[in-house]
């Protein structure tokens, strides 16, 4: 894998050009990808239901993280684990889900 090191005018650099996609990674790099073609993917009924299941957790999570004392907490503990407020609000979203279909 190519390494660069970004200089002032390319830290800003994101969106797409042509079939590239610029992405940033976590750590504060970058990469360059080929958007991907899902234009003739066809899902299967489990696909569609997880997918919708993941779109409920992320709405859940974002209306959670409006309250600034619940923000305040998720942003706690996904300090501890190295996370975003976000996911952790999603991760405990979905496993709660997980708990209540068992």
């Amino acid at each position: 894998m190519a390494k660069a090191k970004l200089n002032p005018i390319v830290l800003e650099l994101y969106g797409s050009v042509g079939d590239m996609v610029f992405r940033r990674t976590r750590n504060g790099g970058a990469s360059l990808i080929r958007k991907a073609d899902m234009s003739n993917v066809k899902w299967s009924p489990a696909q569609v239901a997880n997918r919708q299941r993941f779109r409920e957790a992320v709405a859940n999570a974002k209306q959670l993280l409006v309250d600034p004392q619940v923000r305040a907490r998720y942003e706690e503990i996904a300090a501890k684990q190295g996370k975003r407020a976000l996911e952790v609000a999603i991760s405990e979203y979905l496993q709660k889900q997980r708990q209540t279909k068992d």
